[in-house]
């Protein structure tokens, strides 16, 4: 019988997998109760994870879904942990002003996002979905025609891709688009390897790909203009979050030709109107959020967060703290 370690308790409503939940288990009695496990889902907040706090005594919060706010201030806790690399369902400033450390997990999901945008780029560009629907519905020489008159296509190879946004995500993608023989130009004024201007990275490019967080500057940030500045044929990809460009402006350019096929994983809301035009548009790829949605990004960030709480518990300071002054 496995003696579990005494002192520190953990209430993880993350899901936490791999190395980093064996790490977090020498560090702590583990009470594991991922929400992502529960249908209906189970979101909880505050007063309800301080419940569950009190009731598992633990003094330790991971959290991935979970709002995190008051009370759970008035606890005791050591540490929170956002299963994030924004962790923006946790109240920063009340847990600093609690003293309490909030670690994050920076770069968990880029590799998975990245895999999904080639896989978008793939399946708009080569009309896999129509194509997949062909064989599935038996009309593969519909209309007096074959496919191979219907789906042919320009390859990627040799052709230049735009990212708009160097962070970790980006990163993991361009690599992979080098892999496939792209040319890749960037622009994010915030990375010191992205070169090229917005305008340069519109006009010149074959493939936009959008990897910039939301904030005030970067929302709704492609628009008519720029679409209009693009390539005529450009592809479109947003796997980051539908507030970086305007739908309306899309659907335009995309109706006109100037955009010839599109991929995306986000919609405001979390869904997109099943009447809306996007969904009739055969040269669009629509998925509904599953950009991260890998059993590595899980490991990923159980990783992060328990090896950081293991700085923490050791005096350390941890590589990902996001208020480092309650140290």
């Amino acid at each position: 019988m496995t003696t579990m370690p005494e002192g520190h308790r953990a209430l993880v409503t993350a899901p936490f997998r791999g190395p980093g939940l064996d790490t977090l288990q020498e560090l702590a009695h583990v009470v594991l109760d991922p929400w992502i496990d529960y249908t209906p889902l189970r979101i909880l907040d505050g007063p309800k994870l301080a419940e569950r706090l009190e009731e598992d005594e633990a003094d330790i919060l991971i959290v991935e879904s979970d709002f995190v706010g008051p009370p759970v201030y008035d606890l005791p806790l050591v540490a929170i942990g956002s299963c994030r690399g924004d962790p923006n369902n946790v109240d920063i400033a009340g847990a600093t002003e609690a003293g309490i450390p909030v670690l994050r997990a920076p770069g968990r999901n880029a590799d998975a996002v990245a895999e999904l945008a080639v896989a978008l780029l793939l399946a708009a560009t080569r009309f896999i979905v129509p194509a997949d629907h062909d064989v599935r519905t038996d009309t593969i020489f519909r209309d007096d025609t074959i496919p191979y008159q219907r789906y042919r296509a320009w390859q990627l190879a040799g052709r230049t891709a735009g990212l708009v946004g160097l962070g970790a995500v980006g990163r993991a993608l361009r690599w992979r688009l080098e892999g496939l023989g792209m040319d890749v130009l960037a622009y994010d004024p915030y990375a010191d390897d992205a070169h090229q201007p917005l305008d340069q990275v519109l006009s010149e490019s074959d493939v936009i790909s959008l990897h910039a967080a939301v904030t005030p500057e970067t929302q709704g940030m492609i628009g008519p203009e720029q679409f209009a500045a693009m390539k005529d044929g450009v592809v479109f990809l947003n796997t980051a979050r539908e507030a970086l460009h305007e739908r309306d402006a899309l659907v335009a350019a995309l109706q006109s030709g100037k955009v010839s096929a599109a991929g995306l994983d986000h919609f405001s809301g979390e869904r997109l109107d099943p009447d809306h035009p996007l969904t009739t548009m055969t040269n669009v790829v629509l998925t509904p959020h599953i950009g991260g949605a890998t059993y590595d990004t899980e490991a990923n960030h159980s990783r992060l967060i328990a090896d950081d709480l293991c700085r923490l518990l050791e005096g350390e300071r941890p590589l990902h703290i996001v208020n480092p002054e309650v140290l």
